[in-house]
């Protein structure tokens, strides 16, 4: 949970110093239509998170800037993602690493605010759909297996905010997304109910834009 909650705090402070900055620049938003790509350090949280189960990915796609004032704007995008989490286990019996990765279509729809005209920030909400899931091991089991989506749940959604800085025509910037919904599906057996995984997406995202107009 420190990833999320530190990343979060450290944003709204930033916010709060950063709106009354923003009649005092020149901070126009045009419309822009792009490509983009990137780097994801994911996680999957609950009541027991823990921060060193990181899973290294990427994500890649399309985006547009729509302005709605002069500095701000709607911002789109269609991006394939990857998510999950690694386990690295040792005890007196076995060791290794397991990773559970899974794979999305993700739909961010944020509002986008230029503090200065290199400068912005931005937040608003994702959904995505699970395309494709395995678990895969390393260490004294070796396996990879695809998971079928059917046994997970297919859809999330959760919230997204960030900053980014332009370099026209391209922009490098830092986004975090907080998961909603619980990745596992909700079952009952023998009049139990009970949810596996009982977790939540959590991805922090280093990402490279290029704009095409």
């Amino acid at each position: 949970m420190k990833m999320q909650t530190n990343f979060l705090c450290a944003l709204t402070l930033f916010l709060s110093a950063s709106f009354g900055m923003l009649h005092a620049q020149d901070n126009n938003v045009n419309t822009e239509f792009g490509v983009k790509g990137g780097f994801n350090m994911s996680n999957l949280y609950n009541n027991n998170a823990d921060d060193e189960n990181i899973l290294y990915g990427f994500n890649a796609g399309v985006y547009a800037t729509l302005p709605i004032s002069d500095f701000i704007a709607i911002q789109p995008e269609i991006l394939f993602t990857t998510k999950g989490a690694e386990l690295e286990y040792n005890n007196a019996f076995v060791s290794g690493t397991g990773k559970f990765k899974l794979n999305y279509i993700e739909v961010p729809l944020l509002v986008r605010v230029n503090v200065t005209k290199n400068f912005n920030i931005h937040a608003g909400g994702y959904a995505s759909y699970l395309v494709s899931s395995k678990v895969s091991g390393d260490g004294d089991f070796n396996f990879d297996e695809d998971i079928d989506t059917d046994d997970l749940n297919k859809f999330d959604a959760g919230l997204s905010a960030g900053v980014g800085v332009d370099f026209n025509p391209i922009s490098i910037g830092l986004r975090y997304n907080y998961g909603l919904t619980t990745i596992g599906k909700e079952r009952t057996v023998a009049g139990t109910t009970y949810t596996v995984p009982d977790a939540k997406n959590s991805n922090l995202t280093l990402y490279l834009s290029y704009k095409l107009n």
